[in-house]
């Protein structure tokens, strides 16, 4: 070991009041504990994704990162929860009323040695037919489950899509996964909100890893089948595409565009009005993400506000040929799209996806 490289802190009378704190020490920054009548000094920087250490809080015998959660023992420096994994950690004393601390690391940093996450793989389109997801956001009973007017519809459209176009399809409906809505990270700060989401990275039960790998990595169609609810999308859209906000974030961020050369389009059914508005909110949405939308991007049925016999609203969209034909005709609108699009791809540049806005959701 080096010599001492020792940098005063502070008073140690006024350094005692707070049981965490950040401090920069030189060009180091410091996250500065006291408990139990010690102090301790660890690097101040998380090894997940740089947050601010000293910022977070101190529950027991750890520091937990005010960005995502890591904890690191605030006198060891070692992670309870990543393999192997510890920011460094420094030597402290008290001298005449004052605390001191060598720079020089008594133990240096490890980074977890987790292997990357699936999603952090390259974005290659593999070879082969049009892909087409169906993406299913009618919440119901799982055990007891009613018909549901834009899943039939959505189903009708994906066999349309592989029995006329050849196309490989693949329905997610996302009453069947089991994932946690967003927990705020953009809030904190853009950089906070990341690719694979932080739930994503830290949850291995987060299931909501079937919609990214098909949206950013298998499908070349999304059709997203959705019910009016109170005017809008249904609740479970919603929870979907505020977790989805890590993929627009990272546009923002890092300059890095995840959805390229697929087609969005939508269908939308409810008892009660308001089509064009969900419509808007829809492709608003999915066209931040980068997807494009063929003509005539939506297919939709609403008998109007006052329409409270639901029955007889299944019963009209079940018996319909004209609304069978309508998402066939989408789907097929979509595939005729998708397929130009793959093969002319274009690279995009930067100038083409600069001076975007972050859109926190």
């Amino acid at each position: 070991m080096s010599n001492p490289q020792w940098h005063k802190l502070g008073s140690v009378a006024e350094l005692k009041k707070q049981p965490l704190q950040h401090l920069q020490a030189g060009s180091v920054p410091i996250a500065l504990s006291y408990a139990n009548g010690k102090f301790g000094a660890i690097l101040g920087t998380c090894l997940h994704d740089g947050g601010p250490l000293g910022e977070g809080t101190l529950e027991n015998e750890f520091v937990v990162c005010p960005w995502h959660g890591w904890m690191f023992n605030r006198l060891t420096g070692e992670s309870p929860s990543e393999p192997n994994a510890a920011v460094a950690r420094f030597n402290l004393k008290e001298e005449a009323g004052d605390l001191f601390i060598d720079l020089e690391p008594m133990t240096p940093s490890r980074p977890s040695v987790k292997p990357p996450h699936p999603l952090t793989r390259a974005i290659q389109r593999e070879p082969g037919p049009i892909r087409v997801v169906g993406l299913s956001t009618t919440a119901m009973n799982r055990s007891h489950p009613r018909f549901s007017t834009s899943d039939h519809l959505l189903e009708i459209a994906l066999t349309h899509a592989h029995e006329t176009h050849g196309a490989e399809t693949r329905l997610i409906k996302l009453n069947d996964l089991t994932f946690r809505h967003c927990e705020g990270y953009y809030s904190k700060g853009a950089d906070t909100c990341t690719w694979p989401c932080t739930i994503t990275q830290q949850d291995p039960d987060d299931e909501l890893v079937a919609v990214y790998e098909a949206l950013v990595f298998w499908g070349d169609v999304i059709l997203v089948g959705t019910p009016i609810r109170w005017g809008a999308p249904g609740s479970l859209y919603f929870k979907m595409i505020e977790r989805m906000n890590c993929i627009q974030n990272q546009i923002t961020i890092a300059n890095r565009v995840l959805i390229r050369n697929k087609v969005a389009s939508f269908i939308i059914t409810g008892g009660q009005d308001n089509i064009q508005s969900v419509a808007g909110l829809m492709m608003m949405f999915f066209g931040e993400l980068g997807f494009q939308f063929p003509q005539f991007p939506f297919i939709a049925h609403s008998r109007g506000w006052t329409a409270e016999d639901m029955e007889v609203n299944v019963n009209q969209v079940r018996a319909s040929s004209e609304l069978r034909e309508g998402a066939c005709a989408l789907v097929g609108r979509c595939l005729a799209m998708a397929n130009a699009m793959i093969h002319t791809e274009q690279p995009v540049t930067s100038t083409e996806r600069g001076g975007r806005k972050a859109h926190p959701i």
